[in-house]
């Protein structure tokens, strides 16, 4: 299982910027898709997940209304679109999966098992 975030980078607030992670290793169709962040000093955080099933998705309060997280089975590929960003969102961010022996349904952050390495986001002006 391999996952490979990318897209990170320094915007100003307000601005946008979308992440990929790329998998392979595994059928992405089956699985749920997820996306955390660690701030400096801080604890890694759930983010947003969608689901393998029914592609249905969850966002942390903080950032619902803004992130969209989307999937593209065919090219193995999950993205995370970040609106509107605020310096409070910096942090690593890492995409992660559920991957296991079954396909699983639903997201719950408390599944991911695998992670790709990060990628950079700092928003300041």
């Amino acid at each position: 299982v391999q996952l490979q975030a990318s897209g990170g980078g320094l915007v100003q607030p307000g601005e946008s910027l979308r992440l990929s992670c790329v998998t392979s290793g595994f059928t992405l169709d089956y699985y749920a898709m997820g996306w955390f962040r660690q701030a400096p000093g801080k604890e890694r955080e759930g983010v947003s997940c969608v689901s393998s099933s029914d592609g249905g998705t969850y966002y942390v309060e903080s950032v619902r209304g803004r992130f969209t997280i989307s999937r593209d089975n065919a090219k193995n590929t999950v993205y995370l679109l970040m609106n509107n960003l605020r310096p409070e969102d910096t942090a690593v961010y890492y995409c992660a999966t559920d991957f296991g022996p079954s396909p699983t349904y639903g997201c719950s952050f408390s599944r991911f098992r695998y992670w790709g390495q990060g990628t950079l986001v700092t928003v300041s002006s």
